[in-house]
């Protein structure tokens, strides 16, 4: 298991009460407590031996539930979202869920005694919250992951990582698609996103 955590981006994908103009019934450590619930039992499933497939399918409707795939595929892109036909905007989102699943997978590979829990307080980011998490190895050694929760909808959902605390994920994502996105045409991203998901997978 790395210490060192790119992506990264939940437990099992749990019931929310909808109400009419209101927001879901959750609290902003949800889905960050769903996802570490998720990703120990992955890391624990491929000690086991568990191959990468069964370990994916497992977690895919988890980190789905969890994040708010939609609105982190957006600003990921940036300003050319917009420029983008549906059909290209829907079959990113369905990529970059499947490259963060993978990722999730690839990375949480192994355990040994490691842990997973939440840090007790919240941090105000405007009208959303940061969400630390800590992964921690049985010398007490560990990493703190920052999650980005925003309430939607549909309950509290993460919509950007914290690298070591500071670096946005979604930025360096616009980062490393900008050069791959004209105005209304993602042809390059997509390709680009499913050979990472390949190459992921394969491994």
């Amino acid at each position: 298991m790395k210490n060192s955590i790119r992506f990264p981006a939940l437990a099992l994908a749990a019931s929310l009460l909808i109400m009419p103009s209101a927001h879901a019934a959750t609290s902003p450590s949800s889905p960050v407590s769903e996802l570490d619930t998720g990703l120990l039992a992955a890391m624990k499933s491929a000690a086991a031996g568990q191959d990468f497939q069964a370990r994916y399918k497992t977690l895919a409707p988890i980190v789905e539930s969890a994040y708010d795939f939609p609105e982190v595929t957006k600003n990921s892109v940036g300003f050319l979202w917009s420029t983008l036909p549906p059909d290209q905007q829907n079959e990113l989102i369905e990529l970059l869920e499947q490259f963060t699943i993978s990722s999730y997978v690839s990375q949480f590979n192994g355990y040994n005694g490691q842990k997973l829990s939440i840090l007790p307080d919240e941090k105000p980011l405007g009208d959303k919250k940061i969400i630390e998490t800590k992964l921690a190895s049985s010398d007490g050694s560990g990493v703190v992951i920052d999650y980005v929760v925003s309430n939607t909808e549909n309950g509290w959902k993460i919509n950007d990582v914290l690298l070591n605390g500071t670096i946005s994920q979604v930025a360096v994502h616009a980062s490393d698609f900008a050069s791959k996105v004209k105005s209304g045409d993602a042809s390059q991203l997509i390709a680009a996103l499913k050979s990472k998901i390949k190459t992921l997978q394969g491994g």
